[in-house]
């Protein structure tokens, strides 16, 4: 607990570089924004790689984080059960892996394309083309975690290639027609931005030019930040962004979902903001 007077100690946890597929850059920009905001916030911010922040033991009362290596949430696991306060939480973290992710939303009736987890040892029985064929178990890594497909023998090679990488359990969504748009949002603030990505911008593997052309169909912005906000509390992710695509009738269904991602269009207004989300909480924890 801090002393009257004294600087409030945090730690920063970055994402190892082998889970951010051609976003190693922005991701260290926004964590860099968040620290540097919290620093002017009276707070003394340490930041560790997640490798090192496991192999020294690293312990910290207040820890905020882009982890995604699974020795470090099983630490950060550890020291939130001790009572650390730690954003985002590691069991929020895993709440976004592809499988618990489609479960959790919904269940919680967050919209979203009908959906089927099946084991990649048993023959696709989904009829549901076109679809997207999302690995199950983690985040995507490589461009073959996501793929589109459009009958069942192009099916049938994904789920192969996915036992072949040892990939258990697989997600099937259907193919939803219209514009994609991408947001980014913090808990607690009024944060909130969305745009439409483009295969050239932000884009982590060029699968958003399968959705075609942006038409630019009307929505209800304050409606997605809604869902948004509901499915980050689902997840129990204050820091978050996510896509969604938007019908030509303004329908918005959510079909990704993601803890603390880079900001990239956004990171000089967004990394204050996940400061202040951050600084919030920790001041919540000290008043008790």
């Amino acid at each position: 607990m801090c002393k009257r007077g004294e600087k409030i100690r945090v730690v920063g946890v970055s994402r190892g570089n082998e889970y951010s597929p051609n976003h190693v850059d922005n991701d260290a920009a926004i964590l860099r924004l968040a620290a540097e905001a919290l620093e002017r916030m009276g707070c003394e911010v340490t930041i560790y790689p997640e490798k090192e922040f496991v192999a020294q033991n690293i312990e910290g009362e207040f820890i905020f984080d882009m982890a995604r290596d699974r020795a470090t949430i099983e630490r950060l696991k550890k020291l939130e059960d001790g009572g650390a306060l730690v954003v985002n939480s590691a069991y929020g973290i895993d709440n976004c892996v592809r499988q618990q992710m489609t479960e959790l939303l919904v269940a919680n009736e967050v919209p979203h394309p009908r959906s089927f987890i099946i084991s990649t040892d048993e023959k696709f029985t989904p009829s549901v083309f076109p679809c997207w064929i999302k690995r199950g178990n983690s985040h995507a890594m490589v461009k073959e975690d996501v793929v589109y497909v459009e009958c069942r023998e192009e099916a049938e090679v994904v789920m192969a290639d996915f036992r072949k990488r040892n990939i258990p359990v697989a997600v099937v969504n259907e193919h939803l027609v219209g514009d994609l748009v991408k947001f980014y949002g913090v808990q607690g603030t009024n944060f909130f931005y969305t745009f439409y990505p483009t295969e050239q911008s932000h884009s982590k593997f060029g699968l958003e030019a399968i959705n075609g052309a942006t038409r630019g169909f009307p929505f209800d912005v304050k409606q997605l930040q809604a869902y948004a906000n509901k499915a980050a509390e689902v997840l129990n992710v204050p820091v978050y962004g996510g896509d969604c695509v938007v019908s030509a009738t303004g329908e918005i269904r959510i079909i990704d979902f993601n803890d603390w991602p880079s900001f990239a269009r956004c990171r000089e207004e967004a990394g204050p903001e996940i400061a202040k989300c951050i600084y919030n909480r920790i001041i919540h924890k000290l008043e008790k």
